[in-house]
């Protein structure tokens, strides 16, 4: 098994390296080493509602909740001039705190650490606005607005989170523009996601439409695991890690752990 998944390991570094418009996708699987839960896998949150059981436990506290060495490694594919875009369904904000860049990246689901505009669309995280959950709620877009409570700093708009729900409208420049990244790629790398909610998953199709090869890292089955050139079923945070590590020899860039120093 070790020696399949040194071999996954470098195929997948010698077709980053090799890629011209890499286009990375995360799911909820990409945050379970940070403490967090996923929502389709053996324990998931959506795994365990349908079997009537309770939500499962965090791993760590709210406020000690960090981005890992997966969340830092996709940062160094992007500094090293590989990884074009990201496009990630969780809310959790570590993309943005392991030090992702706003424009390369397209939050399909909304962030749970800020705020948008309803008339103009600016984004602003609770500090900025002076959004206090504890006297305003989670001010979401089907909860009545509260008298007093804060407005756009830009528009006096109407502010709400910008979380996703059960019957919200997506975000359409994220969603735009996440359609136009997948079908520029070349590669396509969909990490610890299932691939099950629409219309993100035909993110994957597109870029494959395109020509691109399709690299699967989740564990857990996925519609695309017969179309995909490469499935890796392993620990996300044992893989990216050595496959950053292997695209940077190929680079001649030198050696540097991801999440092991300065940013």
């Amino acid at each position: 098994m070790r020696a399949q998944l040194n071999r996954h390991i470098e195929q997948a570094a010698e077709w980053i390296a090799a890629s011209r418009h890499l286009v990375a996708f995360t799911g909820a699987g990409i945050s379970t080493d940070s403490g967090l839960p996923d929502f389709r896998g053996p324990d998931g949150v959506w795994t365990r509602r349908d079997a009537g059981l309770p939500p499962p436990k965090w791993g760590k506290p709210a406020s000690q909740i960090r981005p890992n060495v997966a969340h830092h490694s996709l940062v160094e594919l992007e500094r090293l001039g590989k990884l074009r875009f990201l496009i990630s369904q969780n809310v959790d904000n570590l993309h943005l705190e392991s030090g992702f860049p706003l424009e390369k990246l397209a939050e399909l689901h909304g962030n749970g650490k800020q705020m948008r505009c309803l008339a103009c669309d600016g984004r602003y995280t609770l500090e900025q606005v002076g959004w206090d959950r504890r006297v305003w709620g989670e001010g979401y877009r089907t909860q009545r607005p509260l008298k007093g409570q804060p407005r756009c700093p830009q528009c006096t708009g109407r502010i709400i989170s910008s979380v996703v729900n059960f019957g919200d409208p997506l975000p359409g420049k994220e969603i735009e523009e996440s359609f136009v990244h997948s079908e520029r790629s070349d590669v396509f790398f969909a990490i610890g996601s299932s691939l099950v909610v629409s219309p993100a998953n035909e993110m994957p199709r597109v870029a494959l439409e395109s020509g691109a090869r399709l690299i699967l890292l989740n564990r857990g089955e996925t519609p695309f695991d017969g179309l995909a050139q490469l499935r890796i079923e392993a620990g996300i945070g044992e893989v990216l890690p050595p496959v950053v590590e292997r695209v940077k020899q190929l680079l001649g860039a030198g050696a540097h752990t991801p999440g092991s120093g300065a940013h």
